[in-house]
């Protein structure tokens, strides 16, 4: 007596003579095989009609969510752009950093947002912009290759800069401002949600924020920063 044939030879015998389904068409037609999500048993055919139509289900499911995210991405394309036109305009130091602030508070419904450089230009006076930063998150700000997004950092959280809503910030954005070198400040995003601003999400949008809001500031200032 022969061994008994395992699944997978039955299988791979079948992928190697597909001529067995035409010599044998009655035998396929006479099969019946339980329902993929129970109750009675269905043939070949009606199976086959179940796992397409929840293929297609699956396909439309994820094109819904491609479509969804070119749909996000042009919003927040948009909204760049409205920031981006504005700053152009702006005249003043004081007003491009007003603009700033209003753009990511309103239009962005980021609920808190602070901004801090390194140093005062001259001509400009005394801002909560320019108050004193560590030497620690200063070195953070100037090793971030991208914005840093997550958890409020135990050693470099920016959360204080939020004053009275610091105790309740779970996620933190940190964009590095640079004026064609190193760090010359850093915007802050906070939110009481904590997938807000979650580690390893997509950041392109803080980059292209941190380069237009370093390169108005810069340009509003007499001397660079």
């Amino acid at each position: 007596m022969s061994e008994s044939l395992s699944a997978a030879q039955v299988a791979e015998y079948l992928q190697d003579h597909t001529q067995f389904f035409e010599q044998y068409a009655e035998m396929l037609a006479e099969i019946r095989i339980p329902h993929p999500h129970g109750g009675r048993a269905v043939s070949l055919t009606e199976r086959q009609m179940v796992s397409l139509r929840e293929r297609n289900r699956e396909l439309e499911r994820r094109l819904q969510t491609l479509m969804q995210f070119g749909e996000d991405n042009d919003i927040r394309s948009e909204k760049m752009h409205r920031l981006s036109v504005a700053l152009v305009a702006a005249e003043t130091f004081q007003s491009a950093l007003h603009l700033i602030h209003f753009h990511l508070r309103d239009d962005f419904a980021i609920p808190h947002v602070a901004l801090r450089l390194w140093s005062r230009p001259e001509g400009v006076e005394d801002l909560p912009e320019f108050a004193t930063v560590s030497a620690e998150l200063q070195g953070f700000a100037e090793t971030l290759l991208k914005p840093y997004c997550g958890a409020s950092p135990a050693t470099h959280s920016a959360a204080s800069w939020f004053g009275e809503a610091a105790g309740h910030i779970r996620s933190e954005a940190l964009i590095p401002l640079r004026n064609g070198g190193g760090a010359i400040g850093m915007i802050a995003l906070g939110s009481e949600d904590t997938q807000r601003f979650m580690s390893g999400m997509e950041t392109i949008f803080l980059e292209r924020l941190g380069e237009i809001a370093a390169a108005a500031l810069a340009r509003v200032t007499r001397t660079a920063l």
